[in-house]
């Protein structure tokens, strides 16, 4: 009878093991006559909360890299001349207004009329003893003391950090000012035979009549910070044409020539160049306006050069390389 209870229960045992085989170990050889796929794990189910923290895999988390392009945009010439000026028209600047601390005032005609400036600085001594300085410009006065007039405990025009040499020393400003207004002369004249013959004038910063059309919205973008990107990136806009190309065909030349008149040698020589501009003191009063007008120019394009990409174009100034700005980064520098 025992003998026949442990038949039945090794025959129960062995029916067991068909229905459910064990699951082989490790490494172990695949079970004979049993398909490996009832072998698999079953999925395992996640719940719908815990979805957000599964990380996707390398490949597929990050997109892949927008590609850079980069084009040559200055060429050597461009590059030389750019940095010239760069050294030039500080100097130019600083030293100008030493020239005119020596006398601060403005006038139109011929003659000095100090009765009616246009302009004048100068210094005013108050009541209490102290002095001040006092801008008058059309006969509308302003206190300027600290900047102009008076500034630093001395009478002068403009402050001792806006002129070349910071004392008041009008022969060594003068040599400062003719020396490095002929090294910006000849730059220009060099500039200028370059982009007529290589046609970069006529092929980057003549503006086109389909430029024209299109002033209206890059103004617009402008005031928004909207800068250019892809296509539109490898060429200058039509603000970027006009502001050039009238710099350096009507600013440039006006500045030259009005400081030309001014020399005496120059005068008598080319005599009618002085009734051109309706006097000498009409030719300082507009030479002096166009400096002002150049210190506007250069804040401006300073301004726009920290705003699109301070290494970016400061780089391709030196080197002539400018990379484009892809989507991403326009995106980015949306305020």
């Amino acid at each position: 009878m025992c003998l026949t209870l442990e038949r039945s229960k090794d025959k129960h045992l062995m029916d067991q093991r068909a229905i459910d085989p064990p699951l082989p170990e490790n490494n172990a050889e695949p079970i004979a006559g049993i398909d490996p796929v009832y072998l698999t794990p079953p999925p395992v189910e996640i719940p719908s909360g815990d979805l957000e923290n599964i990380v996707a895999p390398a490949d597929e988390a990050s997109p892949p890299s927008p590609v850079v392009e980069t084009i040559y945009r200055h060429r050597l010439p461009v590059r030389i001349g750019h940095w010239v000026n760069a050294i030039c028209l500080p100097i130019l600047v600083m030293s100008g207004l030493q020239i005119f601390n020596a006398h601060q005032a403005l006038y139109w005609g011929e003659r000095s009329d100090r009765d009616r400036p246009l302009l004048s600085i100068k210094s005013v001594k108050t009541e209490s003893g102290e002095f001040k300085g006092v801008t008058t410009i059309m006969g509308l006065s302003f206190d300027t003391t600290g900047v102009l007039g008076f500034s630093s405990g001395s009478v002068r025009g403009f402050p001792s950090w806006a002129t070349i040499p910071s004392g008041k020393w009008l022969a060594m400003g003068r040599q400062w000012h003719l020396f490095f207004a002929w090294v910006f002369v000849l730059n220009g004249v060099f500039f200028t035979l370059y982009s007529l013959a290589g046609r970069h004038f006529w092929r980057d910063l003549f503006p086109k009549v389909e430029d024209v059309r299109r002033i209206g919205r890059d103004l617009v973008n402008h005031l928004r910070f909207r800068h250019a990107g892809g296509e539109e990136a490898k060429r200058y806009n039509v603000l970027q044409k006009l502001a050039y190309t009238g710099v350096i065909f009507g600013l440039a030349p006006l500045i030259v020539l009005t400081g030309l008149i001014m020399s005496p040698a120059v005068d008598a020589a080319l005599p009618g160049l002085l009734g051109l501009f309706g006097g000498r003191q009409s030719a300082r009063t507009i030479h002096f306006l166009a400096c002002f007008a150049f210190i506007g120019f250069v804040a401006t394009h300073l301004f726009m050069v920290a705003t699109t990409g301070l290494r970016n174009n400061i780089g391709s100034m030196i080197t002539g390389w400018f990379r484009i700005p892809n989507d991403h980064e326009r995106e980015n520098e949306k305020p």
